[in-house]
């Protein structure tokens, strides 16, 4: 029996938000499938480095950007290929989550926090992934993964802006898989619900875990590298009619 080549060997990645969380585990099963990951990060360069010498193999880059920053989000993907010496995938996983009541706030702290979301979760999206194109034809095509959530089908009654910029993601993937699709490049959103991480660690096993955790009839949330997992099905080349997918992992807490 002879050993299967790793599945993404020779191939490179840009991965955001990978400092931490749901980023960190998809760059590490990325990398130990043979990836050479560019690990971004927004603020925290240590936690960065520290996904960068922990991935499997050599030839991962860091690279700092304020998604927030249009112009930083846009420099990104030529960055990345400069980096790693071409770009076949991205995975847009970076996101901000912020609660704003739309009862208790007044206009001009609405419109900042409706802004500030949409910059970092929709429009740095769209400007990687436009980015990124040349570079993946260059490749003779590629794979954008893009992560949502199941706010986008379900609302997000205490952050607002936070749905609608994943249900605009959803949306977004799935125009640029037709519209991409003559190119060889291959589109999918994988949304998941709640996920357990480092981050969320604590308040799951807090007083509001339970009532988490049982919107599931599993009575479990997801994990990161059941995320990750999906991820690299995505960008495999192995199931590439999934394109325009939008890819639920929620442990059917919500159901559409």
């Amino acid at each position: 029996m002879t050993n299967q080549s790793p599945m993404l060997q020779d191939r490179t990645a840009l991965v955001t938000g990978a400092s931490r969380g749901i980023g960190r585990a998809i760059a590490n099963l990325l990398a130990a499938q043979g990836g050479r990951i560019a690990v971004h990060f927004g603020s925290d360069g240590d936690a960065a480095e520290a996904v960068r010498r922990e991935l499997a193999t050599d030839g991962h880059v860091i690279l700092q950007a304020d998604l927030a920053r249009p112009q930083e989000a846009a420099a990104l993907p030529d960055r990345a290929a400069d980096a790693l010496g071409r770009l076949d995938m991205v995975i847009n996983n970076a996101g901000i989550f912020v609660p704003h009541d739309i009862g208790a706030l007044d206009a001009e702290s609405w419109q900042k926090a409706w802004d500030r979301t949409i910059a970092v979760n929709l429009t740095a999206p769209s400007l990687i992934m436009h980015g990124a194109v040349p570079h993946l034809e260059k490749c003779g095509g590629g794979h954008l993964v893009n992560i949502t959530s199941r706010g986008a089908f379900r609302g997000e009654p205490e952050a607002p802006a936070y749905g609608a910029a994943k249900a605009g993601l959803n949306s977004l993937t799935q125009s640029l898989a037709i519209k991409l699709a003559p190119k060889r490049i291959h589109l999918v959103a994988v949304a998941p619900g709640w996920v357990l991480t480092d981050m969320t660690e604590s308040f799951l096993n807090g007083s509001a875990g339970e009532g988490i955790r049982g919107q599931s009839p599993l009575n479990r949330t997801a994990n990161a590298d059941e995320v990750a997992q999906v991820v690299l099905l995505a960008v495999s080349g192995r199931a590439d009619a999934l394109t325009g997918g939008i890819i639920d992992v929620n442990c059917a807490s919500y159901l559409r």
